[in-house]
């Protein structure tokens, strides 16, 4: 049984943007699920150690706890306004360590674009995709709606919602793929954000599942090889 000490550690309880490095970035009860969600998602996708990682608003490291040990050393870079909250994500979930700056095949945007006008939208995707790999991604949550906000700027903590069509739009401004992703998250819906060699074919016509992947992994490793 947890004292209550602990419960408070942890924001139990808390409203989401409440004062605490858990409450401050949503749910406190969700904190764990969300991270594992996450990073199942981006696994699931095709994330490797060996590969480099943008974490836009990665606040109080909630995912970044379980990426940074599995990435390859180097490889996690992330993007964050408010130091007080990665201040104390590394001291309360990681202990000390660094975060350094280098290109990356995925970048990640959990619950950011829930909370952003269009105008930040396009120019995080603008950004993104002169630095997104070939064959990289962006994967984001948003909330979809029938109408578009007409919000501009962060507008943390109220939420915002946007067509899909018009996300789309904003993609291919980029010269990025839209693709809505098959992929539950509790409030919010994944989307992908794909750069022109990114190969998402797989799950076209099929579900986006781990044992999907790794047949295709199967597959391509041991396809015959016809030499001249």
């Amino acid at each position: 049984m947890k004292s209550s000490d602990d419960q408070e550690d942890l924001g139990l309880g808390l409203k989401p943007g409440d004062a605490h490095y858990r409450a401050y970035v949503g749910p406190p009860e969700d904190y764990d699920l969300i991270a594992a969600m996450t990073f199942n998602l981006l696994t699931t996708l095709g994330l490797r150690q060996h590969h480099s990682l943008l974490d836009i608003g990665f606040g109080s490291l909630r995912i970044g706890r379980l990426l940074i040990p599995y990435l390859n050393q180097g490889k996690y870079f992330g993007v964050e306004p408010h130091e007080w909250l990665v201040a104390e994500g590394i001291k309360c979930e990681l202990g000390e360590t660094s975060v350094e700056a280098i290109p990356f095949d995925f970048a990640l945007a959990q619950s950011i674009f829930s909370h952003c006008g269009l105008d930040l939208i396009r120019d995080w995707l603008s950004a993104i995709s002169r630095s997104l790999a070939d064959n990289g991604a962006l994967v984001a949550t948003f909330l979809p709606g029938e109408e578009d906000s007409k919000q501009i700027g962060w507008v943390y903590p109220e939420c915002v919602n946007y067509r899909p069509a018009t996300l789309e739009k904003a993609a291919a401004d980029a010269n990025l793929r839209f693709e809505i992703l098959d992929w539950k998250h509790p409030r919010q819906t994944w989307a992908l954000f794909a750069a022109p060699k990114f190969d998402s074919s797989w799950f076209e016509n099929a579900p986006l599942t781990w044992n999907a992947l790794l047949e295709r992994t199967t597959r391509h490793k041991h396809q015959p090889i016809n030499h001249p």
